[in-house]
């Protein structure tokens, strides 16, 4: 029979190894933690975002509170945006209301984390979103029934025909390279390039303002669909 010696001594090492992989674990698991966290901020950052409807501008296509994922990754290798795009862009410059400085009740904790997540929707209100119908060197026409055209062909919002849309003057302007007209597909109720027409750039917005192009509606998922 071998000694208690030996006995003891394997009982020692056997504890000993297991008090290492009991240590061992919460520092896998913190490390998992960190690994997803990180590859959440990459995807944010670099590949898709999501993006909640504030409005009702691009009904009957988006409904407000719908969330949206947004292609990021594409402009990265030179991907510009085509007609019949729907785009997110930063506010050029006077499209959105001012945002109240007094918001009321506090944010609750953690909500800064979970915005830059992306699992929490921003609320700045400097966050758009439209539909591209034309880009540079197209020339858009709309007369004052609110119908518009792009290089003589009628542009038609998505939905049922005959829906109201937003009477104004007529206007006829060029759009300039690197720039694109965005219209909401609720002509009757969106402050669009319409409304932006003496901004400069006949109303169109830069290209280096654009997010990304939305592609999938993800929730609720009753809307779940392709854009």
């Amino acid at each position: 029979m071998p000694p208690r010696s030996g006995r003891a001594e394997r009982r020692r090492l056997a504890r000993r190894v297991r008090r290492r992989r009991a240590g061992r674990t919460p520092r896998r698991i913190a490390g998992v933690l960190c690994t997803a966290i990180a590859l959440t901020l990459l995807l944010k950052t670099f590949a898709v975002q999501a993006f909640v409807i504030p409005s009702v501008s691009m009904e009957p296509t988006l409904r407000v509170g719908d969330r949206v994922l947004v292609d990021r990754f594409t402009p990265w290798f030179g991907g510009r945006p085509a007609r019949g795009d729907v785009v997110v862009f930063t506010d050029p410059g006077g499209w959105s209301p001012p945002v109240p400085t007094d918001r009321g009740s506090p944010a609750p904790p953690g909500k800064e984390v979970l915005t830059a997540l992306g699992l929490v929707p921003a609320d700045d209100g400097r966050t758009l979103i439209k539909r591209v119908v034309a880009v540079g060197g197209d020339t858009v026409e709309g007369d004052a029934s609110g119908q518009v055209r792009v290089d003589g062909v009628l542009v038609e919002p998505p939905g049922p025909p005959g829906r109201a849309a937003h009477r104004s003057e007529p206007f006829r302007v060029t759009v300039p390279a690197g720039r694109l007209f965005v219209l909401g597909d609720n002509r009757g109720n969106s402050a669009d390039s319409r409304v932006h027409l003496g901004n400069g750039h006949g109303g169109s917005i830069p290209h280096d303002a654009v997010v990304g192009k939305a592609f999938a509606v993800a929730w609720p998922t009753a809307h779940w669909r392709t854009l």
